[in-house]
């Protein structure tokens, strides 16, 4: 899977573990705010009916493969497309300049590669989820190429190494249906899907500060939207970047935001994914929670993303600031009508 800030790949043994204390016969659940879909793609795998939702549309496509795809109905299918796509002459157009050319994301051999198998995808009339799985195996593979420490706010001054090497496809992990019913994947408000789900526990992991998904990763959301939009900045980031805002990137807007999803929620099981650098405090975050249940908070210690490791650096590749803390502390709040035991 993709690289991705607040990805939850650490995590996933006690968010799985969390979702089975509360559910121990299985059940369904909805993962709101979906992004890299890991979490869902898990509770799949640990048998769980899941509904993945996010307003990105990479998150979406990531969603549908990995979510609401069937390995048994797609796979041998998706891999004759991906054989067909690894046999695409690369063709240079609007995506290599942009990010190749303009931007150094990827280097321009492997961005030709990239255009012509994207416009490939798009001429194929695929459908959705097989669509779906296509994009996201050619995603992972500019994933893998990339020339970045992890986000798209910026590219390396000099190539990275693994962008030198060549584009190759792989095919994504796809798990089998599971028994008590399909799983789903949208691309809809987090309000109007916490409304919409009758299920038994949903899983929140909302955006906590001021960096946007969107802003981190538009190379992947042009990619996926084929629209070739209007750039802006060094980064040549989409232009909607500066008009697609959420209130979960706000100080001031996160807490009624967060509120009213919590109100619309349904469901009797709640889990919420916070971290120490958000705009709301692990008390606040507990007061909140309160008043739907008892609340139970797992902490689990991490290092910070590979970004602040490095450290601050201008334009030029000069370093013009200082390493901050290295370590943070995620959260679980875990909210039900009684108290279960978790894994620490």
């Amino acid at each position: 899977m993709i690289k991705y800030l607040g990805s939850k790949r650490a995590l996933l043994d006690p968010i799985v573990s969390s979702v089975r204390a509360l559910l121990p016969n299985g059940g369904r659940v909805c993962d709101l705010f979906s992004g890299s879909a890991r979490v869902g793609h898990a509770l799949k795998g640990g048998g769980f009916q899941v509904w993945s939702n996010d307003h990105n549309a990479y998150a979406h496509a990531l969603g549908t493969a990995y979510v609401q795809a069937d390995r048994g109905r797609w796979e041998d299918r998706a891999v004759a497309v991906l054989a067909d796509l690894s046999e695409t002459r690369p063709e240079a157009g609007w995506f290599t300049r942009t990010f190749c050319e303009d931007a150094r994301y990827f280097t321009p051999e492997n961005g030709a590669r990239i255009e012509a198998m994207r416009d490939r995808i798009e001429a194929m009339g695929l459908e959705p989820e097989l669509k779906a799985v296509a994009l996201v195996a050619l995603m992972e593979a500019a994933d893998r190429v990339d020339s970045t420490a992890g986000l798209q706010m910026a590219y390396m001054k000099s190539w990275a190494a693994r962008a030198l090497k060549p584009l190759e496809l792989r095919m994504p992990v796809l798990h089998p249906g599971v028994a008590s019913g399909p799983c789903r994947a949208t691309q809809a408000d987090a309000l109007e899907t916490a409304a919409a789900f009758d299920g038994d526990l949903v899983y929140l992991d909302p955006p906590y500060n001021q960096h946007s998904y969107l802003g981190n990763y538009h190379v992947w959301e042009s990619l996926i939207l084929w629209d070739r939009p209007e750039t802006y900045g060094v980064a040549n980031k989409r232009i909607d970047v500066k008009t697609r805002k959420s209130a979960f990137n706000s100080r001031p807007g996160i807490g009624p935001a967060l509120q009213a999803v919590i109100d619309a929620i349904r469901t009797p099981n709640l889990i919420v994914s916070f971290n120490d650098e958000g705009y709301l405090s692990r008390d606040q975050l507990v007061e909140m929670l309160s008043a739907r249940g008892h609340v139970q908070v797992v902490e689990i210690p991490r290092p910070r993303y590979v970004g602040a490791r490095i450290g601050i650096h201008n334009r030029k590749g000069e370093k013009v600031g200082a390493v901050g803390r290295l370590r943070n502390i995620e959260y679980l709040f875990v909210v039900t009508d009684r108290p279960v035991a978790l894994a620490a």
